[in-house]
């Protein structure tokens, strides 16, 4: 009697367990979506849902240099991500799985980005800067995607305008302000953005420290206005 059950029902076990394998095994796609004038991001969706990231992910700056690499697992960041700079040197590395930051490189010169706090420092203090997940580079790129020129700027020389993009983080490391400073001869607006940004993520940074404690921080970036009114890092 157990036999003739088990033939009957290992046909039915066999079709459930191939039916789940596919539903495990859904096709996958390439996609790819420009971030900004320089980076493009590549990565891949099921097929039939283009909204599900699953996969390697990439940005890569002029096409060639990879500005951010790492894998998702339905729309999750999972294990070691690397972000590096435009010159393709690596600056942070993260683990997602453990929420860890594994290395942050040294910030040299060349960066677009300067770093600014209201208190008197002396030669004692001991001052660490904010740090955003993604690096000084990739990191900071929804800060520059989100802005778009005003209308009533949109026939303006862009080659004579500058911009500066100014974020202030908190003692506790949240985005408190968000300002975008356009200036030219003669000229300057400052343009108050909504911190209540699409991505909870880029709300939040490792704060900056004075002698161990939280300080507020304002980030400065250096940034160009593109022919479709969006910011690009000015830092070529």
């Amino acid at each position: 009697m157990l036999n003739k059950l088990y033939k009957c029902y290992l046909p039915l076990m066999l079709v459930l367990l191939l039916n789940a394998a596919s539903g495990h095994a859904q096709e996958l796609t390439q996609r790819k979506n420009r971030l900004t004038d320089s980076v493009t991001e590549v990565y891949q969706t099921y097929k039939e849902n283009k909204n599900i990231m699953h996969g390697l992910y990439q940005a890569l700056y002029k096409k060639s240099t990879p500005v951010a690499s790492g894998m998702y697992n339905k729309n999750v960041r999972v294990g070691i991500w690397r972000f590096f700079d435009s010159k393709g040197r690596l600056i942070e590395t993260y683990d997602y799985d453990n929420k860890e930051l594994k290395f942050e490189g040294r910030e040299d010169i060349t960066s677009a980005l300067r770093y600014f706090v209201d208190r008197d420092l002396d030669s004692t203090a001991k001052v660490t800067k904010p740090i955003k997940i993604g690096g000084r580079y990739y990191g900071y790129i929804p800060y520059l995607r989100l802005f778009t020129l005003p209308r009533d700027l949109s026939d303006i020389n862009k080659n004579i305008f500058s911009a500066v993009v100014e974020l202030l983080v908190s003692p506790y490391g949240r985005l408190a302000d968000y300002k975008v400073h356009l200036v030219a001869p003669n000229f300057e607006r400052v343009i108050n953005m909504n911190t209540h940004l699409p991505d909870p993520a880029d709300m939040v940074f490792t704060p900056a420290t004075l002698n161990g404690e939280g300080i507020s921080c304002r980030i400065m970036i250096k940034a160009y206005i593109t022919d479709d009114g969006h910011l690009d890092f000015d830092n070529e």
